[in-house]
Order: C-alpha cells, then sequence, then structure tokens
C-alpha cells in the first residue's frame, strides 16, 4: 500500500481509546483519600464534647495539611519515574554505543517474540542500527517497557492530587458548616460522604470505560468500609 494511502486512512481513522490515565489515576487518589481522611477525623470528633465549629476547623486543617502532603507524594513519585527514566536512557545509550551487535541480537529477538521471521525483522534491525537514537527509542519501550514521562507530569501529578484531594475532602465537611448538633452533623455527612463515592465512582467507571453503576457501588461500598475503618481507628484512639 502506498504512502498516501496509509495517511489517509489515519487521517479518516479516529482514535477511541482513553489516553489520561496518568490523571485519573491521579484524581482517583486524591479524590478517594480526600473523602476519607477527613470524615473519619469529623466522625471521631463528633463523639468527644466538642462543637461543630471546631470540627469544622480541624476538618479543614487536615485537608490542607493532607493537600500539600498528597502532593508532595505525587511530586516526589513522578520525579522518581522521570529520575528512573533517564538513568535507564542513558545506560541504553552506552550499551548501544559499546556493543551494538548484542543489542542487534535483542532487538531481533523481540521481533521474534512477535512471530516475525528471520528475513522478515532483518531490514527492521539494519534500519535501526542506522539510526541510534530510534534505536535506543525502541529498546526503552520494547525491551524495558519505559515510556518517555512528560517534563511536567510531576507538577502537574502534585497539582492535581492536591486539587483533587480538597474537592473530596470539602464533601464530609459541609455538613458542619450548616447543622449545630454535631450528631445530626456526622449523620448528615455520613450521607453525604456515601452519596459522593457513589457518584464519584460513577463518573470513574464511565471515564475508564467500565460499567459506571458497577463502578459507582464498588467505589461507595470500598469507601464506605476506608472510613467506618479509620473511624474505628479514631475512637480507639481515644478510649
Amino acid at each position: 500500500m502506498a504512502p498516501e494511502s496509509h495517511r489517509s486512512l489515519l487521517d479518516r481513522h479516529e482514535e477511541r481509546h482513553f489516553t489520561s490515565s496518568e490523571i485519573v489515576r491521579d484524581i482517583i487518589i486524591g479524590v478517594s483519600d480526600g473523602l476519607t481522611v477527613p470524615f473519619a477525623l469529623a466522625a471521631g470528633l463528633s463523639g468527644t464534647d466538642v462543637t461543630s465549629s471546631v470540627i469544622l476547623t480541624a476538618g479543614l486543617a487536615e485537608v490542607a495539611a493532607g493537600a500539600i502532603s498528597m502532593g508532595l507524594g505525587g511530586y516526589l513519585a513522578a520525579k522518581s519515574e522521570a529520575d528512573h527514566y533517564m538513568k535507564e536512557l542513558k545506560r541504553e545509550e552506552d550499551e548501544v554505543n559499546a556493543d551494538p551487535d548484542t543489542e542487534a541480537a535483542e532487538v531481533a529477538e523481540i521481533l521474534s517474540e512477535y512471530g516475525i521471521q528471520s528475513h522478515e525483522y532483518t531490514p527492521v534491525v539494519n534500519s535501526l542500527r542506522k539510526n541510534p537514537k530510534a534505536w535506543v527509542d525502541f529498546m526503552m519501550k520494547f525491551e524495558l517497557g519505559l515510556e518517555k514521562p512528560d517534563p511536567n507530569r510531576a507538577f502537574q501529578s502534585a497539582i492535581t492530587i492536591a486539587l483533587a484531594y480538597i474537592i473530596g475532602g470539602v464533601f464530609p465537611l459541609l455538613p458542619y458548616m450548616f447543622i449545630t448538633n454535631r450528631i445530626n452533623a456526622v449523620f448528615a455527612s455520613v450521607v453525604l460522604t456515601l452519596l459522593a463515592l457513589f457518584v464519584f465512582g460513577y463518573a470513574k467507571g464511565h471515564f475508564t470505560g467500565n460499567k459506571p453503576f458497577n463502578s459507582a457501588l464498588q467505589t461507595m461500598v470500598i469507601g464506605a468500609i476506608a472510613s467506618a475503618a479509620a473511624f474505628g481507628m479514631a475512637k480507639l484512639v481515644q478510649h
């Protein structure tokens, strides 16, 4: 098939794959923790002799501290991934320069694992040997399974997780802003948190291609279990 035909087919073809998995992962991490940790703190404090305003103040302080901590964790994790990639890239470049025959044999082995015959992959191997940069990129992706990270990934991860944590953390605390009785507030917080978990799970399922309703139920149940466990630990510490 002529190159023009290839280009024409690609121009008409629309990919429907979901490609923002890292962002979704950061949002899931931030919102999930934001919904459960502040809820457990507020619910635990509700069992003590304090007012709703005190619980709200403590909850907001936790949301602020948690957002900073979670964002920093996301930044360090993404930065470590980028550092690891650059380290392996330098090592692969050195190997291609120092021992090209062995690296070429590795390319042949990788291609043969896809069922490509020797007479078919030999021209590919020879073409890669003429283009060291493409050769190294090929080895990084198919030998090591590493994708080149976005240079802004660390900063984006930190901001995404922190904002998601804040958004998630607001829901369990909303009742304490309007209900002065702490016992009534904690029951309202339970209902609102479960509802938020359900909506969040539904949206997660929609964007990731899973069944939205099943995802919603799963997220709500897991979030409820996590919140209950955290609340139980808080009550245990009190006694």
